[in-house]
């Protein structure tokens, strides 16, 4: 019997705080959208956007202003993308939550943080 969580459907299900990622291509850059919370449940969908954004070969930015929690999962990617992707990572408006894991991981070392509202194309 079903319990009472269950749709019937392949639709995801919306919960407080579910995370989402979403891979935007310019010509210029590849730009991952993340909020939520960024952890483990999300681990394809990541996996999925960094290997998109490594295939476009262009530099990242990463919007990080409405991630409310992150765990090793979001470091991961942060990491594999300053490592392998051109340029250097730029993470925008990130909450307190990524500062704190940036600074732990020593990560932050290798991305910009950009806080301003200024387009981040510009340089």
């Amino acid at each position: 019997m079903p319990d009472a969580n269950s749709s019937g459907t392949d639709a995801p299900r919306e919960t407080n705080g579910a995370g989402s990622v979403h891979t935007l291509l310019d010509p210029d850059c590849t730009r991952l959208v993340l909020s939520g919370e960024i952890d483990v449940a999300l681990t394809d969908d990541l996996t999925e956007a960094v290997t998109d954004a490594e295939a476009a070969g262009l530099p990242v930015q990463v919007d990080a202003r409405h991630v409310t929690f992150m765990d090793s999962s979001g470091i991961a990617l942060l990491a594999r993308l300053a490592n392998r992707t051109p340029g250097r990572l730029s993470l925008i408006k990130p909450p307190d939550v990524v500062r704190f894991l940036l600074d732990v991981t020593r990560i932050g070392d290798l991305v910009d943080v950009v806080d301003g509202d200024r387009d981040t194309h510009e340089n």
